[in-house]
């Protein structure tokens, strides 16, 4: 491409990102004079692109409202940002023609990629995992992935799980504790919200789950690793949630079937038994199930437990039996109120007037 070509192509990615460009800043960014600047500006304009002219001391140029889109210029980062949330918006359960739209869109966008940044984001869609829509401890349907981790990071991850290959990373915990670790990385998963890399850490040769956006450097090492062997990664992410280290460690036994549980506490948040194991327990539709939840708080259960509507006994701690029962004490004082309370009369305020 003529290097002119490509320096009205930078402008106008420069004026795509919004807001009013000076002349003396756009002339720093395309290495050349203001004159040259405002030539530039003239070649778009006889491109029938709408670009503004903004008199004053903080004036410039900046794009107008046009009757047709003008040449969108994405760069690397911007393209994966873009494909991650069609990606995102599919799974989010798009339908009719905003699904058709999401695809023709994305197609779109990977044609006219560079063939290497084209293959690398097709490993990228290779390695992607979601976890199931659900309802979190709260009652509150999960949101879908709302975050974009950094480009590179995410593209080398991408390019390990599809090559089976060792990556360095360094990662910051919910602690803010750094640490360099090798990882062999099973898949990359959106899940509640965020996206997270599964798999083995080499140090301590064991599963470990990663914020993506918690990794501020990923490089990939010589040498492979085996195709791990068990669930899938998605299903890694949720076990290990509903699994890691908490403050309070809950074990209840509820008479309901797997669904009727599963509604108000999903695998992301509770161990279920497996049904199948109902010994001594006569084969009924609904057994005595064991549920098992680490949480590092124990105030939202009791109103989880009240809306499964289910027989259940706390089996530990002793301190959520008491949040149960004083759950069930306000609850029936609001049963037997008939009107409501009246306001209290509020004192008056400083001293009382003389009499």
């Amino acid at each position: 491409m003529p290097r002119p070509t490509a320096r009205v192509l930078t402008l106008l990615e420069l004026l795509q990102s919004g807001g009013t460009r000076t002349v003396a800043e756009l002339a720093e960014r395309l290495g050349v004079d203001g004159r040259t600047v405002r030539r530039y500006v003239d070649r778009l304009l006889e491109l029938d692109v709408p670009v503004e002219s903004v008199r004053g001391r903080y004036g410039g140029y900046r794009l107008g409202p046009g009757y047709r889109l003008p040449p969108l210029m994405l760069g690397d980062e911007e393209a994966l940002a873009v494909l991650l949330g069609l990606v995102a918006g599919r799974r989010a359960g798009l339908t009719g023609p905003q699904s058709t739209a999401a695809e023709t869109a994305s197609a779109k966008i990977r044609r006219v990629l560079p063939r290497h940044l084209a293959h690398r984001l097709d490993s990228l869609l290779e390695s992607l995992a979601f976890t199931a829509r659900s309802e979190g401890p709260d009652g509150a349907s999960t949101p879908e992935v709302r975050d974009t981790p950094d480009a590179g990071v995410l593209l080398t991850l991408a390019d390990a799980v599809r090559h089976r290959r060792p990556v360095a990373v360094r990662y910051t915990d919910r602690e803010g504790r750094r640490s360099d670790r090798t990882l062999h990385p099973y898949g990359i998963v959106g899940h509640a919200g965020r996206w997270y890399v599964t798999g083995r850490d080499a140090g301590i040769d064991e599963d470990r789950t990663l914020r993506l956006d918690r990794i501020a450097d990923a490089r990939a090492l010589p040498g492979s690793f085996p195709p791990p062997e068990g669930p899938g990664p998605a299903e890694r992410v949720v076990s290990g949630f509903a699994t890691a280290g908490y403050r309070h460690e809950v074990t209840l036994r509820i008479r309901a079937t797997p669904d009727e549980i599963r509604a108000h506490l999903p695998a992301g948040v509770a161990v279920l038994e497996d049904p199948g194991d109902r010994e001594g327990q006569g084969g009924t539709d609904r057994p005595w199930l064991r549920v098992e939840v680490r949480a590092e708080r124990l105030e939202w259960l009791p109103p989880v437990l009240a809306a499964l509507d289910r027989p259940f006994v706390v089996e530990r701690p002793a301190a959520l039996r008491d949040l149960v029962a004083a759950l069930a004490d306000r609850l029936a004082a609001s049963a037997r109120r008939t009107s409501p309370d009246p306001e209290p009369i509020p004192e008056p305020e400083g001293p009382a007037p003389a009499s």
